[in-house]
């Protein structure tokens, strides 16, 4: 079945593109064709395609609805709960262990599950920290002797190395190991539901959950917690139905059979230096293609709620995190071609490639967009043979764009609104205006988030490594000052562009304006969406905030008990803490 889905988005992608392409001829033959012309067609091809192909794909999950799954009955199986942490804020990560742990203890569930803090944290302050508020940890939950810490003093292989030494030390203790991110939270029932689905399937490798977005702040990070919870549900279930049994796996919020994982998912170490070589630092899409290789079925399943992570709250942020995201992706090239892997695993990490290829490839198409016009303005055909079809051209490709970008949004929204999952009137009002505002900001800063990819890909192409440094958690404004420190480059290759463009092709400056524009105001716009605005986060309201889940609720009672004005200070609380493994 997921064949004949994968064939029929194919089909749907390729057609629109055919007929782009076709109309692309024809309108550059209008003013005599060029060598440019080629390269242009080539460019659009790839990017109407990539559009084509996302907008397909996704919107393939309107015609999926999949019942929720069953309430979760008892198990006899182990499973080891795992979150990895590096140089992380232990009272706001501790508090999501204790969370999670209270709750299941609450549903008295928790002598099935043992859950380990797996720090590789390498500053000496962090580890101290850690030390201390796991005494706080320990004091404070019920099921403390399921709870244990251990520090890797060389934290080789990050992330991936850090779980494979457990599994290879301690997982054959356990049936399962739910892997979290030091930001992910899951309700007690979430965790339960997975469990039954590893016991009644036996041939299922991992199970993926769909984090949603919770605890924004700011105006960028409300825009991404509104648009992934309405937006990535749909696009997913879509992508789960052509995914089948060859699903991903996004690192956390996920379980994993421990006898597959250690059987299937030992990973090399790439020959060379980085950026392209040593340790895989994307390794979770690499494990997932893996364990499809070794004959166990990777699953995404959207419908398991109760599966929460954060996001950056301010673009610099997004930035940092995308700049490790592309180079962990592009390092994927170097296995895409590995022996034995599943065609839609291929198509996956190839999609993963193209995710940070295709804003250069906008860009070059922008550039030679111009200079093809710069070209067409000095010939002698266009002065006597002057046609519309630059003109035509353009307003071709925003339709496209619009058509593929703008209306799969309201699509959903008026879905939701009709499938009666959203309230009254007003609140269906709320919600298209949300959209239409997300939209307006999403337009904004697009600019912004290509240029910064440009970069990473830059960056990765001529070999520098940029790690994997520690993720700001905290929301955290950004001054105008900072935002100009880590943007002044986009505001000048903004303001060049557009100085050139109406210097050379002056047809086109109004074109430019909305890609320019941003661009020269990058530190504004950086700045201003780092602030809160009461008014939009109102506009931009998701369910968790007005019907909390009770891991939420649990979560914000621990962390403001721990940290709130009437908290007791962790240095109340001294001592060796006594779940320190070796």
């Amino acid at each position: 079945m997921a064949i004949a889905r994968r064939w029929a988005v194919l089909g749907l992608s390729a057609v629109p593109t055919i007929f782009c392409a076709w109309l692309l001829v024809l309108l550059a033959r209008a003013d005599g064709w060029a060598p440019l012309d080629s390269v242009r067609l080539i460019l659009s091809t790839m990017c109407v395609f990539w559009l084509m192909w996302g907008a397909a794909s996704g919107l393939l999950g309107l015609f999926m609805r999949g019942a929720p799954p069953d309430r979760a009955g008892p198990s006899r199986s182990r499973t080891a709960i795992l979150m990895p942490i590096y140089n992380e804020d232990p009272p706001s990560t501790f508090a999501r262990v204790a969370a999670i742990s209270n709750r299941l203890t609450a549903l008295e569930a928790h002598a099935a599950f043992d859950i380990f803090i797996l720090s590789d944290s390498q500053q000496i302050e962090s580890a101290a920290r850690e030390a201390l508020w796991l005494e706080r940890l320990l004091t404070d939950c019920a099921a403390r002797e399921q709870i244990f810490y251990r520090r890797r003093v060389k934290n080789t292989g990050r992330k991936a190395g850090n779980v494979e030494d457990f599994v290879r030390k301690s997982g054959g203790a356990y049936d399962y190991a739910l892997v979290l991110d030091a930001d992910s939270l899951m309700d007690a029932e979430a965790i339960l539901t997975m469990v039954r689905r590893m016991d009644e399937s036996p041939s299922l490798g991992l199970l993926q959950t769909l984090p949603s977005i919770v605890h924004a702040q700011s105006i960028f990070g409300r825009a991404m917690q509104f648009a992934t919870h309405l937006y990535n549900p749909v696009y997913s279930r879509g992508a789960a139905m052509l995914q089948g049994g060859e699903g991903p796996y996004w690192g956390h919020n996920a379980i994993f059979r421990i006898g597959a994982f250690a059987q299937s998912c030992g990973l090399p170490e790439l020959a060379g230096r980085p950026p392209f070589g040593g340790h895989i630092l994307s390794h979770d899409y690499v494990e997932a293609a893996l364990l499809a290789r070794g004959g166990y079925d990777v699953r995404l399943d959207p419908t398991i709620a109760g599966s929460y992570e954060e996001g950056p709250d301010n673009i610099l942020d997004f930035a940092k995190r995308d700049q490790r995201w592309c180079q962990g992706n592009l390092q994927h090239s170097r296995v895409v071609m590995a022996p034995q892997l599943k065609v839609w695993n291929r198509v996956t990490l190839l999609q993963g490639i193209f995710s940070y290829l295709m804003p250069s490839v906008w860009l070059a198409l922008l550039v030679i967009s111009i200079i093809a016009a710069d070209l067409l303005s000095h010939s002698y055909y266009y002065y006597f043979h002057a046609t519309r079809s630059t003109e035509w051209a353009g307003w071709l490709l925003v339709g496209i764009v619009v058509s593929v970008l703008v209306v799969p949004k309201f699509i959903i929204a008026f879905d939701a609104i009709a499938g009666g999952r959203v309230g009254g009137a007003a609140a269906s009002l709320r919600l298209l205006a949300g959209v239409l505002a997300e939209i307006v900001l999403s337009t904004l800063v697009a600019p912004l988030i290509l240029m910064f990819q440009v970069r990473a890909v830059s960056r990765v192409v001529f070999g520098i490594d940029g790690g994997w440094p520690a993720s700001n958690r905290t929301s955290s404004e950004v001054s105008l000052a900072e935002a100009w420190a880590g943007s002044w480059w986009i505001t000048c290759a903004g303001a060049s562009g557009l100085a050139v463009v109406i210097a050379f092709a002056s047809s086109l400056a109004t074109w430019t304006l909305p890609v320019a524009l941003p661009m020269i105001f990058a530190p504004v716009l950086i700045a201003l969406t780092s602030q809160q605005s009461p008014a939009l986060s109102r506009l931009w309201r998701v369910p968790e905030e007005t019907a909390p889940s009770p891991v939420l609720l649990e979560w914000q009672k621990v962390h403001d008990g721990w940290t709130g004005p009437a908290a007791v200070t962790v240095e109340n609380f001294s001592g060796g803490a006594a779940n320190v493994l070796g």
